[in-house]
């Protein structure tokens, strides 16, 4: 009698794990994570005019993830970007530093993973690119647009109050001196020796040897291939068979993750901070041409960005 009451008892706290449990909290297996990673490389959300976009917090979010889940043995970032701005692209490199220390990471290249998109790749423990993939586009880029001819015919004119020599350099509104476009340069310069630096430790390469090739170009998956920018040639499938073999696996299953999206994302298949945006812009009486002037004028800062421009 006194067993059956123990044996009655085992099952009833059985089935209490089994219900306040979540079934997806329970092992199931070997797992592959496909994380997509699609857009330009940005602080923010994605740009009304330039689409979806790559942030730090995204990739820490789904990276996280992946590392807490314990049937997840391996990680596959499928890539999808022209690059961006400099320093969202550095904090996403360490995040996936951090998260390759417990488990591999391989990168798949889709179409384009240039410029930022590889700076995020180089330190993959292995990169697959597709033959006809555009990567590569070592470099970095900073713009200064000089806004003060269309200032002049549009009537307006900006009264400037500085206190620093530099201070209204990068505010579009004149011509930069001598000095200060050697500034420019300078930092430029030194953003693009961080560059190489972080392609060199990633890829087992010299800097001689990856400056050689950091000139901006773009190279084919099958260059770069040829080069030592990537491992293999093929698509998501031999990334995610690689990615099992380095985890040391057969047979996993795939997971693939999606960005959290609000309902009212998923219905209209745009981003909700730039329909805000959209909204508050048509309210004002702005056309479309002159929400795109406005977007165009309130980018003169010269934001440093491993972007391949086409």
């Amino acid at each position: 009698m006194r067993r059956k009451k123990v044996t009655i008892v085992v099952l009833a706290m059985l089935l209490l794990v089994a219900v306040l449990i979540p079934t997806s909290c329970m092992p199931a297996g070997d797992k592959i994570a496909v994380i997509p990673l699609s857009g330009t490389i940005t602080a923010g959300g994605s740009s009304l005019f330039y689409g979806s976009a790559i942030t730090p917090g995204l990739v820490r979010e789904q990276l996280n993830r992946a590392e807490k889940d314990i049937t997840v043995k391996a990680i596959v970032l499928r890539i999808e970007s022209p690059g961006g701005v400099v320093a969202p692209c550095q904090e996403i490199l360490v995040e996936i530093e951090k998260v390759k220390q417990t488990k591999p990471v391989v990168v798949s290249m889709g179409n384009t993973a240039a410029s930022g998109g590889y700076y995020i790749s180089a330190k993959a423990d292995r990169i697959v690119a597709l033959p006809g993939t555009l990567t590569g586009s070592i470099g970095v880029i900073s713009q200064i647009p000089n806004v003060k001819g269309l200032y002049d015919k549009l009537g307006i004119e900006i009264q400037i109050f500085k206190g620093g020599k530099y201070k209204d350099m990068y505010s579009g509104l004149r011509e930069l001196t001598p000095e200060e476009k050697e500034i420019m340069q300078q930092m430029v310069d030194n953003y693009y020796e961080q560059f190489v630096e972080t392609v060199a430790e990633g890829r087992g390469l010299s800097k001689e040897q990856v400056r050689s090739l950091a000139t901006g170009q773009l190279y084919t998956g099958a260059e770069a291939k040829e080069l030592g920018l990537v491992d293999e040639l093929g698509g998501l499938d031999t990334a995610i068979d690689l990615a099992a073999e380095l985890a040391g696996v057969t047979a996993p299953t795939v997971e693939y993750y999606k960005p959290a999206k609000s309902l009212l994302e998923s219905l209209l298949g745009i981003n909700l901070d730039s329909l805000v945006y959209a909204i508050q812009m048509r309210l004002s009486g702005l056309s479309g041409q002159d929400i795109v002037l406005l977007q165009t004028l309130s980018r003169t800062y010269p934001e440093p960005q491993y972007l391949y421009q086409s």
